[in-house]
């Protein structure tokens, strides 16, 4: 259980709901863990709160404006203050990092993930969107310099907490869990005026307004179902998705003797994150503990693939590969925006999704350049939709 030395952590998204759950995480842990990096995209007061707290060697503001107002208060604690996407990039290759943490965003933790690997730091990854958009280039970079994934979505985490002690036996397939979301058992019809509101009510996970939206739409299981193919060498029909009203069975594998292993636990991502960054140490944590006894029964049921969408989409995406997924994710990410700002309705998501598969050039065999050439032209044909 002891370490020789606390593990330096730098967290990509510091401010959001996954990096502001780390920090709790991290403070419980002052003898395990140091923090080396936080960042924030637009959230500087937060940002300047967490690094007067937490003394990191220095902190990165994406916003090139907001630049001047962290340095003056950061840089008489002598901490360091770097702004834009580029000191993003540069700043998770410094030489005390352990382990990159990266909780931001969407598309925006491709970069900084794949200049993390290329410096030899372990990742953390809360970033789905990472392995959707480039799994194959991002994995294979991973094997060639030797660095651990570990992953932070708590569906896969699961996977990988049931999978620890069994990496020698073949999985015969996974079922990721799903809640249903606020709309479990809802039709089209009434799908159809649902609100940004409504939609925000997530019955179990407190999360951030995108990856709310999303697992409303059923789009979150989707990338799901893309991130697990690459974290764990599976193929499409490997992965089964099932809805779990309850969040208590985060997921499960099955062997090919037909065993089937499950990892339990009340709906809280503070135990997935501290599984990742202290792996392969379980550190001790007072967090609420689940009792069967409050959970009488834990009910399972098909996904509705008809009036929820975006989940055959995402399948769709995963069996042709190539840019599909990136395609997927970047239309996905223009419609919830779209959706958020009150532009585009519930099912409207869908669509824009379904024409931007149907719109952009298939290329089998993509290169990074590839990649980001593929999401600036998505978003902007996915924007044309939302327009038109």
């Amino acid at each position: 259980m002891e370490q020789t030395h606390k593990r330096h952590v730098a967290i990509l998204g510091s401010t959001g709901s996954i990096g502001t759950q780390a920090l709790d995480v991290i403070s419980r842990h002052p003898d395990q863990f140091e923090v080396e990096v936080l960042t924030a995209e637009n959230s500087a007061d937060l940002l300047i709160e967490q690094a007067a707290k937490f003394k990191p060697n220095a902190v990165v503001i994406g916003n090139d404006d907001l630049y001047d107002k962290v340095f003056a208060a950061l840089d008489p604690l002598d901490i360091k203050v770097y702004s834009g996407t580029q000191s993003l990039c540069s700043v998770v290759m410094m030489d005390k990092i352990d382990v990159v943490l990266t909780a931001l965003m969407g598309y925006a933790g491709l970069q900084p993930t794949i200049s993390a690997i290329s410096a030899g730091k372990h990742i953390a990854l809360a970033n789905k969107e990472t392995l959707v958009v480039a799994g194959e280039l991002i994995t294979a970079q991973a094997k060639e310099k030797g660095v651990n994934i570990y992953p932070v979505d708590s569906e896969h985490s699961a996977i990988f907490q049931c999978l620890v002690g069994e990496f020698h036996n073949p999985i015969e397939k996974i079922v990721l869990t799903a809640s249903g979301g606020p709309f479990r058992g809802k039709d089209r019809a009434y799908l159809q005026t649902v609100t940004k509101a409504q939609a925000l009510k997530h019955p179990n996970w407190d999360m951030g307004a995108k990856i709310t939206i999303d697992s409303a739409s059923m789009m979150n299981k989707g990338l799901e179902v893309i991130e697990a193919k690459w974290l764990f060498g599976l193929s499409a029909d490997q992965v089964d998705v099932v809805v779990h009203p309850q969040s208590i069975v985060h997921s499960m594998v099955q062997f090919e003797d037909g065993s089937i292993k499950a990892q339990l636990g009340l709906p809280d991502m503070r135990i997935p994150i501290q599984f990742a960054i202290g792996y392969p140490n379980r550190l001790k944590a007072n967090y609420p503990r689940f009792n069967f006894a409050d959970y009488p029964a834990l009910t399972f049921e098909k996904p509705d693939l008809d009036t929820f969408a975006n989940l055959q989409l995402a399948y769709d995406a995963l069996d042709k590969a190539g840019n599909s997924p990136c395609v997927l994710n970047a239309a996905n990410e223009i419609a919830v925006a779209a959706f958020l700002k009150d532009q585009v309705g519930f099912l409207k998501m869908s669509e824009i999704v379904k024409n931007c598969l149907d719109k952009i050039a298939y290329i089998s065999n993509p290169t990074l350049e590839d990649y980001v050439e593929t999401d600036k032209e998505t978003r902007i044909v996915a924007q044309e939709l939302i327009v038109s």
